[in-house]
């Protein structure tokens, strides 16, 4: 019955794109606003061939710019928590509740997305979370309440779980195959540069310009942001409708159910290490504040390296990468605490740290280009909601391991997670589509 529903889906879609190609012909349809010819079929071959490769790349800078501004907007927040809270009459706790509210939402919206915007052009949709983003930090700048904070920190997490759930499934439309790992590498490297300067300009600006004088220096870079999608960004409608079912139904395939128990493992075990770097390096190696910034400024900037790695050897070596790096991340977190009391071998660990921790979520975006080919933006939405969810549960964890034992105890157990993952994983035979 299936097979008879697919032919007969088909073969409308031939007719349709067949009249509409037809029309274009007669009509010389050209798109001046957008700057391409405009094809009516939405496949990703179809959308390559109405634009020339410099504005495929300049479409993929666009969204590199935008990961980057996301995430500031997302951990700027994170280095200016004393003087938000005494500004709004909050306590410290209180003030983390809001920042920390973003991430369910992003986890809720990463569900939803696909079935919210299925009947929208995705170029639409894109520009649509953008101009949340920016109305978000406008809220967060004026924010006088701290009701209107959460609601700022709520927008921001809707835009966190929609760009995230459907920038694979774009990337795979944008650019041909064989470019799609550089064309994620290209996004990773805008999380990368936010990631590692995002905080310590966030701090150094907040005591010139105040905490709000900080996000109003973001809007002018989210505005041209948004122009540069409209300018670059090519039209790419809906190719099929989203039900509700569909994205948990992924989870009926052998294939996905192991690769997302290996993502929650993996991401799992990172978060319950990284989320307490700052408490080791201060108890354990015993840093001053300006060593504590310069190695967590080493840890965020080894993070270029690693995109770059991963973007070259996941080609040919991904599912060897989906194995071995939470095994490498696993190792080098014992190392840190094998030589935790040395400066300098800290800081060697922490820049290997920064290399593989970049390098996983390009390898995972990248086995989704693969893994649910059919279905990108569905399995984008499951992916996200699976990573923020174990980012959540990983920093509990690993808070718990910290409150009733110790810090040595939160490594050694986001390491036995990390192991988990690579036995999961296995020789990827489990998680190939």
């Amino acid at each position: 019955m299936s097979a008879i529903l697919d032919d007969e889906v088909t073969f409308a879609n031939c007719v349709e794109s067949t009249a509409v190609l037809a029309d274009n012909r007669m009509d010389a349809a050209f798109s001046a606003s957008e700057g391409f010819i405009v094809e009516a079929a939405a496949t990703p071959a179809a959308v390559q061939r109405a634009v020339s490769a410099r504005q495929t790349w300049s479409a993929v800078g666009s969204m590199a710019l935008c990961v980057a501004m996301l995430i500031a907007s997302e951990f700027m927040p994170v280095s200016l928590l004393t003087p938000i809270a005494a500004d709004l009459g909050a306590t410290a706790g209180a003030a983390g509740q809001a920042i920390s509210i973003s991430g369910f939402f992003a986890v809720v919206t990463s569900l939803l997305i696909a079935i919210v915007a299925g009947r929208f052009d995705r170029r639409h949709v894109l520009m649509g979370l953008t101009g949340l983003m920016l109305a978000s930090l406008i809220l967060m700048a004026e924010a006088a309440t701290f009701g209107t904070l959460m609601a700022a920190r709520a927008l921001l997490g809707i835009v966190v779980g929609g760009f995230w759930a459907l920038a694979t499934a774009i990337i795979m439309r944008l650019v041909p195959e064989e470019s799609v790992p550089q064309a994620l590498g290209a996004i990773y490297t805008g999380n990368a540069l936010a990631t590692t300067f995002a905080a310590p300009i966030g701090s150094y600006l907040g005591g010139i310009v105040g905490w709000r004088g900080v996000f109003w220096a973001l809007v002018p870079l989210v505005v041209i942001n948004l122009i540069w999608q409209w300018i670059s960004l090519p039209s790419m409608p809906p190719q099929t409708a989203h039900p509700v079912g569909k994205i948990l139904g992924l989870l009926k395939r052998r294939t996905v159910i192991f690769a997302m128990v290996g993502v929650m493992l993996t991401f799992a075990g990172a978060f319950t290490t990284f989320t307490y770097m700052r408490r080791f390096l201060e108890t354990y190696t015993r840093v001053s504040v300006p060593q504590l910034s310069l190695l967590l400024l080493g840890l965020g900037g080894a993070g270029f390296a690693g995109t770059y790695g991963a973007s070259a050897l996941l080609g040919r070596h991904l599912y060897a990468l989906l194995r071995l790096l939470p095994i490498g991340l696993a190792a080098v977190t014992l190392g840190l605490l094998a030589v935790g009391h040395m400066l300098w071998q800290v800081a060697v660990m922490m820049i290997a740290w920064g290399t593989l921790n970049s390098a996983i979520p390009v390898a995972w975006s990248t086995w989704l280009t693969k893994g649910i080919s059919d279905e990108p933006e569905s399995g984008g939405g499951l992916m996200v909601a699976a990573i923020q969810l174990s980012i959540l549960l990983g920093a509990a964890f690993g808070g718990l391991l910290l409150d009733h034992l110790s810090i040595a105890a939160t490594f050694i157990g986001g390491t036995i997670l990390l192991g988990l993952a690579a036995v999961v994983i296995g020789s990827g035979n489990r998680i190939k589509g």
